[in-house]
């Protein structure tokens, strides 16, 4: 009966003591979320922190000020990416392998790419048409790039269905116009789908996927590309955590390798301006690689600079001819081949320019346009359609 009792009571100061523990941390780590400095934007997880909301009658009768403080509570919680990243890690080995709209595979992150608005899809051809009928004494070409969700969907557990992008890029090329050329980069990056073409936690192509395209491109777009062996390749970082892995804070997969190419075979100098207000002088500058956003966790902003709604790359070609290149941002790591064969390459981003692309740019300076887009993001494009503005 001694026995028994002293076993309750050793079970009863076993319990107290992990009670007195966890409410130990529990109040530690409240005390800390409290006290410690707070931001207002999470470089790890490329999102904008909830700011302590301002308190109203209203706002706390509908509710919204209570969901914002619980947000703000789940925003700013001490060691919160640790524990994000740690949930990550055990739902990974309950054999949950889609977390927030991200399958993680076998060292790799691929999104999940969801069936279009086939009639958003339309208007945005129709768009494209319609800029082509603008500009007829403009050549124009269009570049839809597959993700790598297009070339490792076997991977991905069954019963997890992905847009077939090969039919989505045939479906868009067979309603463009007879005038405006559609570029066949799908073979090529196909055929090297085992090469190192695409980010492991990231959205972009590498900057070997970019050059493949660039490569394939050239006979369409009538000039002569450089062969590989005509590039000094640099390895900038080997430390890149891309969108993916911010979304999902899995660290389960390597980190990428963020890759300047430099051609050897000319001196080419090439300067790059930037607008980032239409209304306003750019920042020019004498690269096109933004060597500071390798300290930070953006590291592709290093191509060509953050988004911006106009970037002008400048060389000394003795070609001379110019391209305007309306992309999205597969588009900065693409862009700085074409110096090798354009004077001027001129980037627009229809997401960052509220008015008219004629008040921007005058497309009859230009020999050539591309339209340049990776699937997923043509997918969901709403902007395309302020060509028709």
């Amino acid at each position: 009966m001694k026995n028994t009792d002293k076993k309750k009571k050793r079970v009863n100061v076993f319990n107290l003591m992990v009670c007195v523990v966890f409410f130990a941390m529990l109040l530690t780590f409240s005390v800390a979320t409290v006290v410690l400095p707070k931001e207002s934007f999470s470089d790890i997880e490329n999102k904008s922190l909830q700011s302590w909301p301002k308190f109203s009658a209203k706002n706390l009768f509908i509710g919204d000020f209570t969901d914002k403080v619980e947000t703000y509570i789940s925003d700013h919680f001490a060691g919160r990416v640790s524990w994000i990243s740690l949930k990550s890690k055990f739902e990974y080995a309950l054999g949950k392998r889609e977390q927030k709209g991200i399958y993680i595979l076998n060292n790799r992150l691929i999104e999940k790419v969801g069936e279009p608005d086939y009639t958003e899809i339309d208007r945005s051809i129709e768009s494209i048409n319609k800029f082509a009928a603008d500009n007829p004494d403009t050549a124009v070409y269009m570049m839809l790039v597959p993700t790598s969700a297009e070339f490792y969907k076997n991977e991905i557990p069954a019963y997890n269905p992905n847009l077939d992008q090969k039919e989505f890029i045939d479906y868009v090329y067979g309603g463009l116009e007879n005038s405006i050329v559609p570029i066949d980069v799908y073979s090529s990056l196909k055929a090297n789908a085992n090469d190192y073409i695409y980010y492991r936690t990231d959205h972009h192509w590498t900057s070997k996927g970019a050059y493949l395209a660039y490569k394939a491109a050239g006979t369409q777009m009538g000039y002569t590309s450089l062969d590989e062996s005509q590039y000094d390749i640099e390895h900038a970082s080997s430390s890149f955590k891309g969108t993916f892995y911010s979304k999902t804070l899995f660290d389960g997969v390597e980190d990428d390798v963020i890759d300047y190419y430099y051609p050897n075979v000319a001196d080419r100098n090439v300067t790059m301006e930037i607008i980032t207000d239409v209304t306003a002088e750019p920042a020019r500058y004498d690269s096109m690689y933004m060597r500071e956003y390798l300290d930070v966790k953006d590291k592709y902003a290093s191509f060509l600079g953050p988004n911006s709604p106009i970037v002008k790359l400048k060389s000394n070609n003795p070609d001379g001819r110019k391209l305007l290149v309306i992309k999205d941002s597969y588009a900065h790591c693409y862009a700085p081949f074409l110096t090798a064969n354009y004077s001027e390459v001129t980037l627009l981003d229809l997401r960052y320019i509220q008015i008219s692309y004629k008040q921007v740019v005058d497309v009859s300076e230009y020999d050539q346009v591309l339209f340049m887009y990776n699937v997923s993001s043509f997918s969901t494009d709403s902007n395309i359609k302020k060509l028709s503005y």
